[in-house]
Formats: structure tokens, C-alpha cells, sequence
């Protein structure tokens, strides 16, 4: 994946090192224990807000450096996230709207107080309506690779522009209506929206390169990575590793193949009219 003269935009809340302080409530194990599950890969917390506030310890939120990280590792968190920033203020302008991205991508080691609680490593990178700040603690790249057989940067990648997903579904209502629908099941709210970020991802993909001028570009082997990182967080398999049976009805994210075949959909149409998981009689 092409990335290194990527422009960076800046829009990078560095909390490393800072570590989180909770007090009160519910201690940081418990909560990851309650919540882990919902947190998972990027379900929205907005379809679990009423669990979140009520187990969750009231966090002092240390505010981090802003700005472009020294490090490759942020460096490339920075050049990714404004090149998605860049396809989505393309696409929004295009259907007459104005986008505003993420208050902030959130870098961070282990825990860190959010609007939606505390957060944890445990959970996975995720997506915070209530302050529009997308968190990813980096360790989550080793455990992409080694646990899920998803390494590369074009997988990493794929991650950032799902969560970004989420926040355009935040500003769309996307978010809401899945809220409305539920939050498990083969064809819950919550399949839906997750499906529709993977589409959003692919989206990215195929206009990452028209937007930077060539400066952030994928190739077919990197689209196959952000598949592989796909089918590896589908619930079916993620279900079948864990208790060795697939159970439908707890489906919170999609199966493998649904993972695949949206995101592929949208890195062929690079249109984000092509996701519209909630009206699609098919998922």
C-alpha cells in the first residue's frame, strides 16, 4: 500500500503513555468483561449507550498531544484517516453536503476515558457518537495479524476507514435507525450498520488514490488484504473459534462472506449509494 508521501491532517490525539483513571462504579475488568462483546471491531456504542452509562466508571479523560505524530506508526494512523476524510468531504460535497470529520482519531495504550465510557484495548478499535472521536490503541495491529491472520498495512488501513464509517452513519442517522432496529441478530440494526461501514471502507479504497493525487494509493493485493481482514472478524468465524458453533441469532457484525461482499461492493462502485444495507433485501 502506498501511503509514505501521504499529506497528514493533523486531526491525531496522541494519549499514549497518559494511561486512564477511573473512579467509582464498576472496575476497568468488569467493564471490559460486560461491554467487550458489544466494543468488539467497531460496533457503533450508540446501539449499547444505556449499557455503557450504566456499568461504566466515571473516567477522567487526560487530553492528549494533537496534532501529527513523530512515529511511523502515527504517522500513518494521520495520512490514512485524512485520506478517508478527503473521500468522504468528495462524496458529501457531490450530494451537496458539507462533511465534518471526527473531532479526533484518538491514539492510546490499554485504557482511556471516552464519552461512551471507558474504553479499553480488550475491545477493539471503535467509534464514540457521543464525542465523535474515533479510538484505536496500536497493540490492536499485532493482534489483527497474529490472532486473525489479517496483516499489512492495507488491512490496517480498512480499519480506520470502517470506524471513520461509523461516524459518517453518525452524521448521516444511519446510526440512529439501526439503534431503532436492534442490536442482534442475522439481520439486525446492528449487521446492518456494521456491513454498511465495511461498504464505506471499500468506498475509500476506490477513491483513496483520485483524492491524493496518487500519494495514497491500493492495489489489487491490498484490496485482498482489506477482504482477508474482513472474513476474519465475521461472526460466523469469529463464533466457530471461540465456542465451535455458529449462532445466527447472536450475530452482531455479519458472517465472513457478507463482510467480503460488502466491502467488495464498495470498492468496485466507489459510490456510497451502493451501500444501502438498510434498505438491501439481501445482506
Amino acid at each position: 500500500m502506498r501511503w509514505q508521501g501521504g499529506q497528514g491532517g493533523g486531526n491525531i490525539e496522541d494519549r499514549r503513555g497518559l494511561g486512564a483513571v477511573a473512579t467509582g462504579g464498576m472496575g476497568i475488568g468488569g467493564v471490559v468483561l460486560a461491554l467487550a462483546g458489544y466494543f468488539f471491531f467497531g460496533i457503533d456504542p450508540s446501539t449499547t449507550m444505556g449499557v455503557v452509562n450504566s456499568v461504566s466508571p466515571q473516567a477522567q479523560q487526560q487530553e492528549g498531544v494533537r496534532g501529527t505524530p513523530a512515529d511511523e506508526a502515527g504517522r500513518f494512523v494521520d495520512v490514512v484517516s485524512t485520506n478517508v476524510d478527503q473521500v468522504w468531504a468528495l462524496k458529501f460535497k457531490e450530494a451537496g453536503q458539507t462533511y465534518r470529520p471526527p473531532d479526533s482519531i484518538v491514539i492510546y495504550d490499554q485504557a482511556t476515558g471516552t464519552g461512551c465510557g471507558m474504553g479499553q484495548s480488550a475491545m477493539g478499535p471503535f467509534y464514540c457518537p457521543a464525542d465523535r472521536k474515533v479510538y484505536l490503541d496500536l497493540s490492536f495491529w499485532q493482534e489483527l495479524e497474529t490472532k486473525f491472520g489479517a496483516g499489512g498495512e492495507a488491512a490496517r488501513a480498512y480499519v480506520i476507514a470502517h470506524e471513520i464509517g461509523h461516524h459518517v452513519q453518525n452524521l448521516t442517522g444511519a446510526s440512529e435507525r439501526a439503534q431503532r432496529m436492534g442490536a442482534k441478530g442475522a439481520e439486525s440494526g446492528s449487521v446492518r450498520l456494521e456491513l454498511q461501514a465495511d461498504c464505506y471502507a471499500g468506498v475509500w479504497a476506490a477513491n483513496a488514490s483520485a483524492v491524493s493525487g496518487g500519494q495514497v494509493a491500493l492495489n489489487p493485493s491490498d484490496i485482498e488484504d482489506g477482504l482477508r481482514a474482513a472474513a476474519a472478524v465475521g461472526d460466523d468465524t469469529l463464533q466457530r473459534k471461540a465456542q465451535g458453533q455458529v449462532m445466527p441469532d447472536a450475530f452482531t457484525h455479519g458472517s465472513s462472506e457478507q463482510r467480503m461482499r460488502w466491502f467488495r461492493k464498495g470498492a468496485e462502485a466507489g459510490d456510497p449509494g451502493v451501500c444501502d444495507t438498510f434498505g438491501a433485501g439481501r445482506l
